[in-house]
């Protein structure tokens, strides 16, 4: 199937040194006054589409003692349709489907950008459109996370530090089912084995709003096309699992 794609680069007046969380709050903060009324879908001036922006939608619901309504963040359980990056310094915003046409209405709307103490000047935006294949591939193309792959669920987590001679059979599966949700997740079907191989993967502590991960650099290969900078695995809307095809040269 064909994705629509949107990279975003910010390039500030020096290095980020915050982490793609704070990113992805910022534009959360940002672009927070917009709201969805399922009471009321068809209101004016109500903007669903926004809420791609931090994955929750503040939904007002009739108060159930009270009148009127009251207003209640909710999680949007589905992959993420923006995903935000901080990769050798830069701000990087990705965009897929409809996410690709939120940022293209927001992307000039701020000249700095504000993640926690620290304030960044914008000098320079790159806007990178795309029609890009995602899914079975009839070759085996070859991946390299550029950011921490978080894989362990708390219920592997265990099985993963207890079994040294299973981990990369664990691992293995779980980038499997980590593609097959991502398909899920962008309405395309898999109707052939997702052939898939490990290589060597560098553990790097990572810590998700508070909480300790395991996350893992390195490559893999499968018989799937998936577009550079996309994310897999957990958490990828705060820039983790980020992948990037690595292009092999004709000798």
């Amino acid at each position: 199937m064909k994705l629509k794609t949107l990279k975003l680069t910010l390039k500030s007046d020096r290095p980020v040194k915050e982490d793609a969380a704070k990113l992805r709050g910022f534009f959360a903060t940002r672009f927070n006054e917009y709201v969805v009324a399922e009471a009321y879908p068809l209101k004016q001036g109500l903007k669903h589409e926004y809420a791609l922006l931090h994955h929750h939608i503040n939904v007002a619901e009739a108060h159930p003692l009270k009148q009127g309504l009251k207003h209640v963040d909710k999680l949007l359980y589905r992959y993420p349709r923006i995903q935000y990056k901080i990769i050798e310094g830069t701000a990087v915003v990705l965009g897929i489907e409809e996410g690709a046409e939120v940022l293209k209405e927001i992307y000039d709307k701020y000249d700095e950008i504000k993640l926690g103490d620290s304030v960044y000047t914008i000098v320079e935006r790159g806007i990178t459109l795309k029609e890009e294949e995602f899914g079975i591939s009839s070759e085996i193309l070859s991946y390299e996370f550029i950011t921490p792959w978080i894989a362990l669920s708390q219920n592997n987590h265990q099985r993963y530090l207890e079994s040294k001679s299973d981990r990369g059979e664990l691992l293995r599966r779980t980038l499997v089912g980590n593609i097959l949700s991502a398909s899920k997740g962008l309405d395309y079907v898999v109707l052939e084995e997702i052939n898939l191989g490990i290589g060597r993967l560098r553990e790097k502590k990572c810590k998700i709003k508070g909480t300790s991960f395991i996350g893992f650099i390195g490559k893999f290969i499968v018989n799937f096309v998936i577009p550079d900078y996309m994310g897999v695995g957990r958490s990828v809307s705060r820039g983790f699992g980020t992948i990037k095809r690595i292009k092999l040269c004709n000798s």
